[in-house]
């Protein structure tokens, strides 16, 4: 997928091979293609990235007023993005879509027969039968063997490539359109006869030819090109991070932080272990990087600046229009002379009609309701004077009927109620007037009240039972 994925860059580096005829200066005219390619994407991440650091107050607004409750904070969050129309992913995006591209250059950069030439395999490998491809069967007669276990090293295309390059006039007679070899190019991988760049740069400086200038030049410039790549990484990632993340310290720590300060790691981890051709478009790439931050800063600090006046100014007006209203809803407040507003709509004017009938009817009800009775005491037989249930909580005076076989009998029977009955209040005074000088809160009845309560029931239920049994012997004596 990859291999077709870096297709169009292999041809890229090829046509502008054949254009300079110096792979060095190719691979950098890629690099300015590719950023020119890119600048729409960027632009848009850039100024992505500039209004979202001009929101970092307002975001440790949010965090300190709804810290604690993480959905409210997502949400007022979002609305914030939605409000000022930033999208938070804007300004990562142009950095994950270089990395396809690196990868694609990766692939054109390491085969450069299959991918930027076009060439099949079966022309520099050993088929089923032990047989050498074309490319091979002409460079064993001009001397250079390559063995099937050589052939499965990972840079094996770019060694074939220059050993081409190096006996191309044995190739003389069939690369012509038409032919078995065409699309088989010459390419010299040298940058002005003294960086070879399909070589992969050593890290062993103690093994370097020190005494020999000539053969100690190529090798240091190979070893300085990852690190001066890494270098250029790490100065691009500390000026975004200045340009971009003003006054946010936690943005400046966040994810996007530890990917700049991760990437000049990894650039100098690939230049060691990759063809020294890459560490050439990295740096390349770097430093227009780097140009390209400095002057989409200024541009769209300018632009945002204005939009932001032009929002101050805006938003002033507005306060200014909601005051003068303030003020006049209060001024016609004082005078009594406030307009009902008539642009209300049809429910609130439905619920306001509905609440105005019911303090209506609230109103007449209360005006209107029948007085209240206050209780009197002889709607409850158990109390006695200012004591409640004095006779008992379940006292009826109806519990035992009188039966009377006449007259006489029945005016004696209530002459002697009358006598139980007020000789059972003069006893009931004196116990409540013993009792109302301990109890204070006669509305309160406390365990020992209720005891008390039980005691003079069981009084009242003898003195009752008593004055029955005397009529009943009256009665037989009569």
């Amino acid at each position: 997928m990859f291999e077709a994925i870096a297709r169009p860059f292999g041809m890229l580096i090829m046509f502008l091979y054949d254009l300079v005829q110096n792979y060095g200066v190719a691979l950098i005219l890629v690099a300015v293609v590719i950023k020119v390619v890119l600048l729409p994407f960027q632009m848009k991440g850039k100024r992505g990235q500039l209004k979202q650091s001009r929101l970092q107050p307002k975001m440790a607004e949010l965090q300190k007023k709804h810290g604690a409750n993480k959905q409210k904070l997502q949400e007022e969050t979002a609305k914030l993005y939605r409000e000022e129309g930033v999208n938070p992913a804007s300004g990562c995006l142009w950095t994950f879509i270089q990395m396809p591209i690196m990868i694609a250059l990766f692939f054109a950069i390491r085969q450069p027969l299959t991918i930027m030439m076009g060439l099949a395999r079966d022309l520099f490998s050993y088929n089923e039968y032990g047989e050498p491809g074309l490319i091979l069967q002409i460079l064993e007669r001009a001397g250079v063997t390559f063995t099937p276990e050589q052939l499965g090293g990972p840079h094996v295309e770019v060694e074939i490539a220059q050993a081409v390059s190096t006996h191309w006039s044995n190739f003389a007679g069939y690369v012509n359109p038409g032919q078995a070899l065409d699309g088989l190019q010459d390419i010299s991988f040298y940058f002005f006869s003294t960086l070879n760049l399909a070589e992969t740069p050593r890290w062993d400086v103690w093994e370097f030819p020190w005494g020999d200038f000539n053969a100690l030049l190529p090798l240091l410039l190979l070893f300085l090109l990852p690190i001066i790549s890494g270098g250029a990484q790490f100065i691009s990632a500390a000026i975004m991070r200045k340009m971009n993340v003003t006054g946010s310290p936690e943005a400046a720590g966040g994810t996007m932080g530890k990917v700049m300060m991760f990437m000049p790691l990894m650039s100098v981890w690939f230049g060691f272990i990759l063809p020294a051709a890459l560490s050439l478009y990295w740096t390349i790439g770097t430093v227009l990087q780097i140009g390209q931050d400095i002057w989409l800063t200024k541009k769209y600090t300018k632009i945002l600046d204005a939009e932001d006046a032009e929002k101050d100014a805006i938003r002033k007006v507005k306060e200014a229009e909601l005051e003068a209203k303030r003020l006049e809803t209060e001024r016609k407040k004082a005078e009594g002379t406030i307009e009902e507003n008539l642009n209300t709509s049809k429910k609130k004017k439905k619920k306001k009609k509905s609440k105005d009938k019911d303090e209506k009817a609230a109103v007449w009800e209360k005006k209107n309701a029948p007085p209240k009775k206050a209780k009197e005491e002889d709607d409850d037989p158990s109390r006695v004077g200012k004591r409640r249930y004095a006779r008992g909580r379940a006292y009826d005076p109806d519990r035992y009927p009188v039966i009377a076989d006449d007259d006489d009998s029945s005016d004696d029977i209530e002459k002697d109620e009358d006598l139980d009955a007020s000789q059972a209040h003069d006893v009931d005074d004196e116990y409540v007037n013993d009792e109302d000088e301990e109890i204070t809160d006669s509305d309160e009845v406390d365990d020992d009240s209720d005891d008390s309560d039980e005691e003079v029931d069981d009084e009242n239920e003898k003195e009752d039972s008593s004055s029955t049994e005397e009529r009943f012997d009256t009665k037989r004596f009569d």
